[in-house]
C-alpha cells in the first residue's frame, strides 16, 4: 500500500501526511483560548457542584459509552439543556459517552434535531 508523501504547509515546512504543522496547532490553541476567554464558567452555565456530583455518580454506575461501548468519559443530556433546562439534573435524561461519540455523532444528531442552539 503506497504512502502519501509529505505536504508543504503555508508556512513553508514539509509536514508528513496526516500530521499537523506546529504553526497550525499553535493557531488552533490561540483560537480556542480566544473562545474560552469569553465563555462563562461551568458554574455560570449551570454545571456547578450539584452537576459534578450527579455526573460522577452516573459515570460510576454507567462506565461504558452508550453508543460504542468504549470507556465513557462524558455524561451527556439526552434532551439538551437548551431545550429542556428543567431536566438538567434528571438522571433519566443522562447517558454516558466517550469523547469521540460525544464530540462527533451526538453533536451532529443534536444539530439535526434541535438546530444550532447554544447550551
Amino acid at each position: 500500500m503506497p504512502n502519501r508523501g509529505p505536504r508543504i504547509c503555508g508556512c513553508g515546512r514539509a509536514v508528513a501526511a496526516g500530521d499537523r504543522c506546529p504553526c497550525q496547532a499553535e493557531r488552533d490553541r490561540e483560537r480556542k483560548a480566544r473562545f474560552d476567554k469569553g465563555r462563562p464558567s461551568a458554574s455560570a452555565r449551570g454545571l456547578g457542584a450539584d452537576w459534578r456530583k450527579l455526573r460522577a455518580r452516573h459515570l460510576r454506575s454507567h462506565p461504558l459509552c452508550a453508543f460504542c461501548g468504549a470507556p465513557a468519559t462524558d455524561v451527556d443530556h439526552r434532551i439538551p439543556r437548551s431545550v429542556a433546562p428543567e431536566r438538567r439534573l434528571d438522571p433519566t435524561n443522562l447517558q454516558s459517552l466517550c469523547t469521540s461519540c460525544h464530540s462527533g455523532a451526538k453533536q451532529r444528531s443534536e444539530r439535526r434535531l434541535y438546530g444550532s442552539k447554544p447550551q
